[in-house]
């Protein structure tokens, strides 16, 4: 029961995150491509609820940065004036679902306050922003990339563990190959060959192309195995002999059969395939500014004085450990929810 609890715990949070991530434009307070130029490497706002002076306010509030004189390339809180925070506050525009537009954030402080929940970074963007918006680029292509590898390896194991002989010897060899590319220099080669400046939407489809495409031959082979194993049970044999077409077998009594698989599947595969954006994108071969993306928020720690100085630059990256720790655990669940199942 406490394994229940707890997996269905970590499942409705897992959705809360992405809901969170869809509403990038409500749960943030700006815009991702806003800049605060007087403010890079701006370190993490603190809330206060105590003033200066010791005095206790109900609304929370924050203060502003300002470079430290004593210490240069440093901030020091402007004790002079709190900004409230405000909740429901009107701030730069955006669209709900991409198509309403709106101008109310969940929290935000009057300009000219700021708020940096995760910090700046060195153009003076806020970084929890860029990290919201981030994830519905770095979130889509794991979903995509991993639909499409799972679709691919359904129509290939179904294929070649119904009809076996040469077809399942063909595509199996084929599966191999493509368990053999690798892919990192594949995009490498597939990057190098287009021109330099690239609409960053076609970038998105190749990234989630080429990842999707070498990642079908796994899954394919785990289906043809239960696929193998169902076409010879009494039931189907007698569908058959009863005239069924092939179509109807696979449709009917087959293929939901491997539906477990698909969904086990599909919490290994989106992890990874965000991992794998993630890699492309901190190397530079992936999603380019202005636009975020997990793994262009991961590329300033390339350089050794943000490395050395700005610890909250760290922040996405810590955050994304308890996004992978949730699907892995959502993924072992479901084994061992399906391992007892006869196939």
């Amino acid at each position: 029961m406490n394994r229940r609890y707890t997996f269905w715990g970590v499942v409705i949070l897992l959705a809360a995150f992405h809901l969170v991530i869809l509403s990038a434009g409500f749960f943030s307070p700006y815009s991702y491509s806003e800049q605060h130029r007087d403010l890079p490497y701006a370190p993490p706002s603190r809330i206060h609820f105590i003033d200066s002076q010791g005095h206790f306010h109900v609304r929370p509030f924050v203060y502003g940065w300002k470079y430290d004189a004593h210490s240069p390339g440093s901030y020091v809180a402007d004790l002079a004036t709190p900004y409230p925070v405000h909740v429901f506050a009107f701030g730069s525009a955006y669209k709900i679902a991409g198509l309403i537009p709106s101008r109310i954030h969940l929290f935000g402080v009057d300009p000219p306050g700021s708020i940096f929940l995760m910090g700046t970074d060195g153009y003076g963007r806020d970084q929890f922003t860029r990290f919201l918006y981030g994830g519905q680029i770095s979130l889509a292509a794991g979903l995509i990339a991993a639909a499409l590898s799972l679709a691919l390896g359904l129509v290939v194991g179904s294929i070649a563990g119904f009809y076996g002989g040469w077809l399942d010897n063909a595509l199996m060899r084929g599966g191999d190959v493509f368990m053999a590319l690798p892919w990192l220099y594949l995009l490498f080669a597939v990057r190098a060959a287009l021109p330099l400046h690239v609409p960053q939407g076609q970038i998105f489809l190749l990234i989630v192309a080429v990842i999707g495409l070498i990642g079908w031959a796994r899954p394919a082979r785990l289906i043809r195995g239960v696929v193998l194993s169902a076409k010879e049970r009494n039931f189907v044999l007698a569908a058959r002999g009863f005239g069924a077409s092939d179509f109807h077998l696979l449709r009917r009594h087959i293929l939901p059969r491997t539906y477990n698989i698909v969904l086990t599947q599909m919490t290994l595969l989106i992890p990874q395939y965000i991992l794998a954006e993630v890699t492309l994108s901190f190397l530079g071969l992936g999603i380019g500014q202005p636009l975020p993306s997990w793994g262009s928020l991961l590329s300033a720690l390339q350089e050794y004085y943000v490395l050395a100085s700005y610890w909250w630059m760290y922040l996405p990256a810590i955050l994304l450990v308890p996004v992978f720790l949730a699907y892995s655990q959502i993924a072992n669940a479901l084994q061992e929810l399906f391992s007892p199942v006869a196939l």
